[in-house]
């Protein structure tokens, strides 16, 4: 029996991919969890064998999620799963230390094929996303946000959603200092100057809605 943790702010969404996943009689949902912080709590207190992760949580996001519970858990297995099709969004998936990333517009049987691949330890893509990874790597134009770290990748998101500061420092259980240090870091490293051309880069390689 493969212990599974759902990870998702939409309980709706939850309920849906637990009835899906619980048809497999190897399949179990042994807990849920609406944000960062009760996911960490399951993990705590039960065995868990996969964690099916929303990127897009409140708060904390799942690529600094992910990088906190393989800090806390490392032998943790963990599939992406995500709305976004960009590529940028799965490398910094996996680069955080998830063994597969799926999006959501894949079809079940996808999910479920995932999940059984991570148990055992394997990396997984989606169909759907890649041969975009696949030609992202043999672009010569790649993009400028792949030299991002996921901590910088996390504050980065965090500054996008109009998240001050201090907000940011709370989240993520860091000073406002290491906050001001790692935006100063991102815009050296995306080459803008001001956070209007922050923001612009960011529509550009859509990382923005």
């Amino acid at each position: 029996m493969i212990e599974l943790l759902l990870v998702d702010d939409h309980a709706v969404v939850r309920e849906g991919y637990r009835r899906l996943l619980e048809r497999r009689p190897d399949l179990h949902v042994a807990a849920e969890a609406g944000d960062a912080e009760e996911a960490l709590q399951h993990l705590r207190a039960i065995p868990i064998d996969l964690i099916v992760l929303d990127l897009s949580l409140p708060g904390m996001g799942g690529i600094e999620l992910t990088r906190r519970i393989l800090q806390r858990f490392p032998e943790a297995k963990i599939l992406a799963f995500s709305m976004h099709r960009d590529p940028l969004f799965a490398s910094q998936a996996l680069r955080a230390g998830a063994l597969g990333y799926v999006t959501k517009s894949s079809s079940p049987d996808i999910l479920i094929q995932a999940i059984y691949k991570v148990a055992r330890n394997e990396k997984v893509l989606s169909p759907d996303i890649a041969p975009e990874m696949a030609l992202s790597l043999l672009d010569g134009d790649s993009n400028p946000a792949d030299d991002l770290s996921p901590r910088e990748f996390e504050v980065l998101r965090l500054l996008l959603a109009g998240q001050a500061v201090e907000e940011i420092a709370g989240i993520l259980n860091i000073s406002p200092k290491t906050v001001q240090n790692t935006h100063y870091q991102i815009k050296a490293k995306l080459g803008v100057r001001s956070d209007f051309e922050l923001a612009k880069l960011a529509m550009k390689l859509k990382l923005v809605d």
